[in-house]
């Protein structure tokens, strides 16, 4: 089994000019032989014996080529650029062949860096390097690096794959977003803090009965006198502010093409507000839409490794189960901010049931006719018009989005001014 895979390995890595030096050997020792002509002889020998002697040479060298990969950095926004850098070290006695060093990359990524090293001596090392960028966000694989070695004479040529690859995560573009009102809404175990602020007076907020037990140094005097009995502290409780944000995850409901399509938008501006709310202090969860489970976002990066590689669903209808039952668990005050693409009635009239009572709804409305084309069709233009009618009288605050808006301003607007449909062109320009 050996002899067979070395013949093949042999047979394979013979270029051109090997098969051809090896022909004219065989077929000189042949003609000698049959001639009786001992100087043609050895020219057949010396000929069929240089391509075996340059595959010993480069097999027996091939392998001791060590090389390492290291990605900068291994997290970009899309369209940024990454850096890839390589070092290769020939650990051989001898120097090196020429070499055609090749990684792979997926064509996304762009074409596959060639690069061509002359000559490595012994204990040395050369480094290449090369930038890649994608318009797309997701994770992508790099390598396996594969060289290409062959004799002085270009009579045998091998290939050697290395087995590591490195991850490129590109992640939605996030922009920087201003702090706006609708953010004041703090929630946590139990009852709501604002809520519960306004019925218990502000000096009670923290306080209960005294029990026999209780330390006596945690006796509150003031709620004390207040009520009329002993009050103690209760142990510390810290509350947060909560927020879910919803990207319309449905492929049917977005339009465009590539990183210019508006389910594109959404993911982005989804980001964009996850990381802003973060940085505030809230508790963030995120959710398609489409039955997949809410995406837990501890902290930017993990808000970033999850939209990075969510993708449109071919699904009809939007899932609401699980956020609407994690938004308003427990009563809890919250944040709930949407992004959504083309909806129906009934998807709307789901998404006013589903916003929580204490709940501030938030709903970036995607006119995504504007990303088939400047102008919407009327039929289409009323059912958006409609969408967003059901939506507000659901309580939510709808924001219009068209393709050319940007969503640092709608958020600064909607923050500081709120919008309307008197301030609605988006909804109301013919």
């Amino acid at each position: 089994m050996s002899v067979r895979k070395t013949l093949h390995t042999f047979s394979s890595g013979l270029t051109v000019r090997g098969r051809a030096f090896l022909s004219a050997g065989l077929t000189s020792i042949v003609a000698a032989i049959v001639l009786d002509y001992p100087p043609l002889l050895r020219i057949g020998v010396l000929l069929a014996a240089l391509p075996v002697v340059a595959a010993i040479i480069t097999g027996s060298s091939r392998y001791r080529i060590s090389c390492r990969r290291v990605l900068q950095p291994a997290r970009v926004p899309v369209g940024a650029p990454a850096q890839v850098h390589l070092r290769l070290q020939n650990a051989a006695r001898l120097p090196s062949s020429t070499l055609l060093v090749e990684d792979r990359l997926p064509y996304t990524l762009g074409s596959r860096p060639r690069f061509i090293l002359r000559r490595i001596e012994p204990s040395g090392h050369r480094r290449v390097a090369y930038r890649i960028r994608s318009e797309n966000r997701g994770r992508f694989e790099i390598g396996p690096l594969t060289l290409h070695s062959a004799d002085p004479l270009g009579l045998f040529e091998l290939s050697r794959s290395f087995t590591a690859q490195h991850t490129l995560t590109v992640v939605p573009k996030v922009q920087q977003l201003t702090s706006g009102t609708f953010g004041a809404l703090w929630s946590g175990r139990g009852e709501g803090h604002a809520a519960y602020a306004a019925a218990a007076g502000e000096e009670d907020i923290g306080v209960r009965e005294y029990r026999h037990g209780d330390d006596l140094r945690r006796i509150h005097w003031r709620a004390t006198a207040h009520h009329g009995e002993l009050m103690v502290r209760r142990e510390e409780r810290t509350w947060h502010s909560q927020a879910t944000i919803l990207v319309d995850s449905r492929a049917i409901a977005h339009r465009g093409t590539g990183s210019s399509a508006s389910y594109e938008w959404a993911v982005s501006a989804a980001a964009s507000a996850a990381v802003h709310l973060l940085n505030q202090g809230y508790h963030v969860r995120l959710s398609t839409g489409v039955g997949a489970g809410l995406i837990p976002a501890e902290d930017q990066d993990t808000v970033l490794d999850a939209l990075a590689v969510v993708k449109p669903v071919n699904v009809s209808a939007l899932n609401l189960d699980e956020w609407s039952g994690a938004a308003s668990f427990s009563g809890n005050d919250q944040l709930v901010i949407a992004f959504l693409g083309e909806l129906g009635a009934a998807d709307a009239l789901e998404l006013a049931r589903a916003r929580p009572g204490t709940a501030g709804g938030l709903a970036f409305l995607l006119e995504t006719a504007t990303w088939s084309g400047p102008t919407a069709r009327p039929m289409e233009r009323r059912t958006y018009q409609e969408t967003g009618r059901i939506l507000r009288a659901g309580g939510w605050q709808v924001v219009p989005v068209r393709a050319s808006d940007d969503f640092a301003d709608l958020w600064h607007l909607a923050g500081h001014h709120g919008f309307d449909e008197l301030r609605s062109p988006a909804v109301l320009a013919p």
